[in-house]
């Protein structure tokens, strides 16, 4: 899914997806991350809608703890970093005349294509803190491929940040999306629409979900669309 070649203009923007690294700040910590676009191409590095969902579910004040959630084609890691750090949170335990603090924040899975895991797991591992560090499993996941590796309709959240580019992918990851979604889910698409095809996805898309937009970021002009199974409301 991304580990294709892909032209994003030039000047500034260019120099930014073809640096080593890039810095950014979230959830009250310093995130930098490794790029390598020359090995990897456009999974190994920052496009703006992950820049943008993550702080859209800051700015929202989303309540992620407890939550288990799941990002499609992660790239860099930097949106399903940014959610482990967002939900994280602890409950007070007793035991006999002790108290324990236990972890009750988001499990997340953050997954992509096998070439990318080992790029993908370096800066995962990288940007969070030891105790948030098994809150996040990087997995396989080859869209229409590996779904058996996944419980089905198991997710709270399934998250997307760029992922609607290339037609040849467009059934199997709507495949993948009714696949990891029970009534419950809540899926967040950020997408820079780019050509016709990518609206030819969102109307495959409303086919099968109630879809919504959300948020518009017209500085970088990337939407982001909510879908879900039927017609109620979730709260994130």
């Amino acid at each position: 899914m991304a580990l294709v070649p892909y032209e994003e203009g030039g000047g500034w923007a260019a120099r930014q997806l073809h640096s080593p690294s890039a810095t950014f700040h979230f959830a009250s910590r310093t995130i930098r991350l490794q790029q390598d676009w020359r090995r990897l191409g456009v999974a190994a590095v920052v496009w703006d809608a992950a820049v943008v969902l993550c702080a859209y579910l800051e700015m929202e004040d989303i309540d992620l703890r407890d939550r288990s959630v799941i990002e499609l084609g992660a790239g860099t890691g930097l949106l399903g970093i940014v959610v482990t750090l967002l939900g994280k949170g602890f409950f007070v335990a007793f035991v006999s005349v002790s108290c324990v603090l236990s972890p009750l924040g988001a499990r997340v899975t953050i997954t992509d294509r096998a070439a990318a895991l080992e790029f993908l797991e370096s800066n995962v591992q990288a940007n969070l803190p030891p105790e948030l560090r098994p809150r996040a499993v990087v997995k396989e996941l080859t869209w229409g491929k590996d779904l058996d590796n996944f419980p089905p309709g198991a997710f709270d959240l399934v998250l997307g940040a760029d992922i609607v580019y290339l037609e040849e992918t467009f059934a199997e990851l709507l495949q993948t999306l009714e696949h990891l979604c029970s009534e419950r889910t809540v899926i967040l698409l950020s997408c820079r629409i780019r050509y016709e095809r990518d609206l030819k996805f969102l109307k495959m898309l409303r086919d099968r979900f109630s879809v919504s937009e959300v948020h518009y970021d017209s500085s970088k002009d990337v939407h982001i669309y909510k879908a879900q199974r039927s017609s109620r409301k979730d709260d994130f």
